[in-house]
């Protein structure tokens, strides 16, 4: 029975503790979470994501390197007891230090590596920690570490001394470049050049001006055109080196930085996967270097897929640098110049403390080695002979010592006698007092040495860094090639993924519609351009099924400032006015906008239109209606004879009787002028901006001359698209009839040759040197007559001209050429070329302007109460035809 009641006051207590849990109380953390959550922010900025300005390092890194110089013998150490040795020093899991240990590996800079450290190109993991092994650079020990100069702290549990931070003098936070998110803000410094942080610094100490742009391991090309100093709201543009191999083929070489060749084939998949560019196989070859292959189908551009690749995959990327650092304790924002000045600050004033060290311990030294030398010379251990208390000893040495100290830097204390009774006597039977006198004499050197530097510690620092590159620079010359890029329009790369149809009756337009009328092929990033018979315009983006509206008599995709499309156009203004006729192009619109192309009159009416990609203009023959008396009811018009203008100018008088048809006649050639083309050698492309040097006027047969170092030549077609490799030697605008001169190293025989040729095809790189490995053009000239001078290596022998018009004669571009010597030749001079009278050019058919009499000027441009001498001399004209009476045809008013 008593249990039963035991039991039940058990349950009464356990109901009793259940309803005091349930009673709800509230808890205001205002201030606990303001608190806390400020701990928590500073902590991970000061001490996990963010690098110290003093020595680059974030608390990690700094303690990795602090336990790899414990743990130095010379020999390599396990990285998973470099690990668990770090973690004496930092409160935090193994894997985060193993992570943080291989990416300063990784970094080529610091540590001394052995085994499977990884791959940045390929994006491979490091082997386990167990697998790998480590040791400090020889850099790493020259720059990182001074004992003598450090400041200690305790470790997080008290148990071991850390550094505060390390004395590292150089620009390691620059050369190294650090990321970091932290709570509330986040770091990004770019890595920079090993040789030019190294000389920005000496320009710094100089007090001469300097630039600074980063440098990636990967290699790659990059503008660094809006770097602004690393600050926040920069960036940086990269991209991977791609040339082509032949025209099916392209390879990549080098990767943009943060990128890995599987991320990199992965995002060129993705992009032919869904259309932007179209790709036959991609083959990663990539081992110590990067190769990847990307082969084209058939009837693809190399240029134009290039393009595309840095358009719409990871082959170009954009980087936003932020340079966030620690210093005094605080995140500051500033720009790697500022690092750099900081840093090189640093340096300095860690030179300044090592030499004041050692100058304090050579004349220390140098005190000790004058009083061992006193002691022993005078033969003061004899007066201690006789003394029987330490005391006494003491003190007998000190007076001993009395007359001779008087040169002597400072005083002598007590620890200076101890130190003098501790000498064997071994040493001082031993003493060489000549020997002596030579080592205070070589310590008294070496303090005016110090002394100097001292003095003079700005350039002792310049000689510091000098020797720094000197002994480690090797090497670790610049990877990323600096270049201007050029920017890549989207819609003129993109492979036409999709087709576009038209349903003329009902007035939609789209990709969806397969069962009408198919347009051409397009993109889905695309502008389409329609024209309507009722004179309307619109340009709209492409849709699966989108309405422009009845009656369309063209569309195509639109191609935006494009000036070499000219539309041809007659209409009829309102449903009784007079007959038009205009020449416009279109290059900018606003999307989904209606344009009207008449005089907005209602009842207007397309009569003719054609679309010319080239500025062709026709000849059509205009039938009129036969009404009253008109007597001419047929003529010719040369649309060539009419100027291109804007698409809102009203037009030409055609006639202003009604017209019953217009028919084409003849197709006519383009009105447009050749195109000036200039090449910009900063970005390597073609453009028509005039940036660069002119080419020269090109017609739509004409094509460039591109000549390379590798003995290979072609004319092609230009291109604003086009990539040109980094040995072009030759560009320009290619003359059938005029030869190419050369002189090349036939590394089969051994010697030198002279050839002339022509160009046998064009559109197909040909090679005209021996394929021997050591084959090597050593001049190409594209003038007519050119003369150039040979200096042999071997001073003997004379300088030799060469004419090349008299020493060969044109031959096939295979031939191998006449020889020229067998000696080594040291260089070739271009000397003045003899004169050659071309053959005149044809002229180039000019942009033609109207005739006075037929302007007819749109209302808008000109106020109506204005009359310009082209009025007044039309009224003339048709005053003079009605006075003759040769009809009532008012065509005769208007162009022919």
């Amino acid at each position: 029975m008593s249990e039963e009641n035991n039991n039940y006051e058990h349950d009464e207590e356990l109901t009793n503790e259940n309803q005091s849990e349930n009673t709800e109380t509230i808890t205001k953390v205002t201030g606990m979470y303001k608190d806390w959550f400020l701990d928590y922010a500073s902590y991970v900025i000061l001490e996990r994501a963010v690098p110290s300005i003093e020595d680059g390092f974030k608390p990690v890194q700094r303690r990795i390197m602090h336990s790899m110089k414990d743990l130095d013998d010379g020999r390599y150490n396990k990285v998973a007891n470099i690990v668990g040795h770090t973690m004496q020093y930092h409160p935090h899991g193994d894997a985060s230090i193993a992570d943080a240990m291989v990416q300063m590996g990784q970094k080529e800079l610091l540590i001394d590596m052995q085994g499977n450290w990884g791959n940045i190109l390929t994006g491979d993991r490091a082997a386990a920690s167990r697998y790998i092994e480590a040791r400090l650079s020889k850099f790493a020990l020259d720059v990182v570490f001074n004992a003598k100069t450090t400041e200690w702290q305790l470790s997080y549990d008290g148990r071991k001394k850390e550094p505060v931070n390390l004395p590292v003098k150089f620009p390691l936070l620059l050369a190294q470049g650090a990321e970091g998110i932290a709570v509330g803000l986040s770091t990004k410094i770019l890595p920079h050049n090993f040789n030019e942080l190294i000389d920005a610094s000496i320009k710094y100490l100089k007090g001469r001006s300097f630039t600074i742009v980063p440098d990636f391991l990967t290699g790659g090309v990059a503008d660094f055109t809006n770097y602004s100093d690393g600050k926040r709201g920069g960036k940086v543009r990269v991209r991977a080196k791609i040339s082509q191999l032949d025209k099916k083929t392209l390879v990549i070489t080098e990767i943009p930085f943060g990128t890995t060749t599987t991320s990199l084939i992965d995002s060129i998949l993705k992009a032919n996967d869904k259309g932007k560019i179209k790709i036959k196989k991609i083959e990663d070859n990539t081992a110590a270097d990067v190769e990847i292959v990307v082969h084209l189908p058939p009837n693809i551009s190399p240029d134009k897929t290039i393009d595309a690749l840095y358009a719409f995959t990871n082959c170009e990327n954009s980087i936003s640098p932020l340079c966030c650092i620690i210093e005094d304790n605080k995140p500051i924002f500033i720009g790697v110049s500022e690092v750099l000045k900081k840093s090189t600050d640093f340096t300095v004033e860690l030179l300044k403390r090592e030499l004041e060290i050692q100058l304090n311990e050579l004349e220390e030294q140098w005190h000790f080695s004058s009083l061992e030398r006193i002691f022993i010379e005078n033969r003061i251990y004899r007066d201690i002979e006789e003394q029987e208390t330490w005391d006494g000893v003491i003190e007998a040495i000190d007076k001993g010592l009395a007359p001779h100290v008087t040169h002597l830097k400072r005083a002598v204390t007590e620890e200076d006698i101890v130190k003098l009774t501790e000498i064997r006597i071994k040493k001082i039977s031993k003493f060489d007092i000549d020997k002596a006198k030579q080592f205070i004499e070589s310590l008294e050197e070496k303090i005016a040495e110090v002394k100097h530097h001292l003095d003079n510690l700005i350039e002792f620092a310049i000689d510091y860094y000098k020797e720094l590159k000197a002994k480690y620079g090797k090497g670790k010359e610049r990877k990323t090639e600096i270049r201007i890029f050029d920017d890549i329009v989207a819609t003129k790369v993109v492979m036409r993924n999709a087709k576009l149809y038209v349903n003329r009756e009902e007035g939609f337009i789209g990709t969806s519609l397969k069962k009408d009328e198919f347009v051409s092929d397009c993109a889905d990033i695309d502008d389409i351009i329609v024209f309507k018979e009722d004179g309307k315009m619109l340009v709209t983006k492409v849709g699966s099924k989108t309405f422009v509206g009845k009656g369309i008599i063209h569309i195509a995709v639109f191609k935006k400032k494009d000036k070499r499309t000219v539309y041809n156009m007659m209409y009829k203004d309102g449903t009784r006015g007079p007959s038009y006729m205009k020449r416009f192009n279109v290059t900018s619109v606003t999307r989904d906008k209606e344009y009207d192309l008449t005089n907005g009159n209602k009842g207007s009416k397309v009569l003719y239109f054609t679309a010319n990609p080239n500025g062709e203009a026709e000849i059509v023959t205009v039938l009129l209606r036969a009404v009253g008396s008109i007597k001419k009811l047929k003529w010719d018009i040369d649309f060539a004879d009419l100027a291109i203008k804007g698409r809102s100018v009203r037009g030409n008088l055609i006639t202003k009787q009604s017209i019953k048809k217009i028919e084409f006649k003849e197709a006519g050639v383009s009105t447009l002028k050749p195109r000036k083309i200039w090449f910009d050698d900063t970005v390597k492309r073609l453009n028509v901006d005039e940036r660069g040097e002119l080419l020269g006027e090109f017609k739509a047969e004409d094509k460039i001359l591109i000549v390379s170092q590798s003995g290979k030549a072609k004319a092609v077609t230009p291109d604003l698209a086009m990539h040109f490799t980094n040995d072009m030697i030759v560009l320009e605008k290619w003359k059938p009839k005029k030869p190419i001169s050369a002189i090349y190293y036939d590394g089969h025989k051994e010697r030198y040759f002279v050839k002339r040729f022509l160009l046998e095809s064009t559109d197909k790189e040909e090679v005209f040197i021996t394929d021997h490995e050591k084959s090597q053009l050593q001049i190409v000239a594209t003038d007519y007559r050119p003369v150039v001078e040979i200096v042999f290596s071997k001073r003997s022998l004379p300088r030799m001209e060469v004419n090349f018009e008299d020493f060969i004669s044109i031959k096939g571009i295979k031939a191998v050429g006449n020889q020229l010597t067998a000696a080594k030749i040291r260089t070739i001079n271009f000397l003045e070329s003899l004169p050659y009278e071309e053959e005149p050019e044809e002229v180039p058919v000019e942009e033609v302007t109207e005739n006075v009499e037929n302007v007819e000027e749109d209302a808008v441009e000109r106020p109506s109460n204005m009359v310009s001498k082209e009025d007044k001399a039309k009224k003339a004209l048709e005053n003079a035809i009605k006075k003759k009476k040769e009809g009532d045809d008012e065509s005769q008013t208007a162009l022919f």
